[in-house]
């Protein structure tokens, strides 16, 4: 179980990550979209975790849901460097009613988001354009290359929440223990 602390002027976060569990869940962000989120990502990644938030969200969700991505990419940074002995690479395609999106990741230790998906305005009260900015969070502070595509789609809480799904199940089988790859990297070291 990694810890993770992260408090600033404008949020307090506590994390607690476990990457080889059940997959359940208490997430309290004050951001309820992210918190449906945030339970799919962990059940369905077979990770537990705990969240809580107090942000400055009187003024938007922003900081709250960036902030919170770069606490759960140092958690799983922790949790997954150095990397011996598992898959490394990881690919899900998840599909929600009329929604497909498809992460393709790598444990790279080099940070890199490539994220397709065109959508704008909201779902409820959360501005769709922040998940963008929370998988960059996860991504550039867990040294992870994902690719994020939309491949076909019309309603946005389908489309997002496939998406988390996506991220969640590709890092499933990119963290998947294999004994035989020892170090996966012809470099010797990620």
């Amino acid at each position: 179980m990694i810890k993770i602390e992260r408090k600033t002027k404008e949020t307090d976060i506590k994390i607690e990550l476990d990457v080889y569990a059940k997959g359940e869940s208490t997430i309290s962000t004050g951001v309820g979209f992210l918190d449906h989120m945030l339970e799919s990502f962990s059940k369905h990644s077979l990770m537990d975790l705990k969240v809580s938030c107090k942000g400055d969200t009187h003024i938007d969700d922003h900081h709250s849901v960036e902030d919170i991505g770069i606490a759960i990419g140092q958690a799983l940074k922790k949790s997954i460097y150095p990397i011996s002995k598992v898959e490394r690479f990881g690919s899900a395609a998840i599909v929600m009613d009329e929604a497909c999106v498809e992460c393709d990741l790598d444990l790279s230790n080099r940070p890199f988001l490539v994220y397709e998906i065109d959508i704008e305005g909201k779902v409820g009260n959360f501005d769709v354009e922040l998940v963008e900015e929370f998988f960059r969070a996860i991504c550039f502070n867990a040294g992870l290359t994902a690719h994020i595509i939309m491949k076909r789609g019309k309603n946005k809480h389908h489309i997002i929440e496939a998406a988390f799904k996506s991220l969640a199940v590709a890092l499933r089988r990119a963290t998947t223990p294999n004994e035989r790859t020892g170090v996966p990297s012809t470099k010797g070291v990620l």
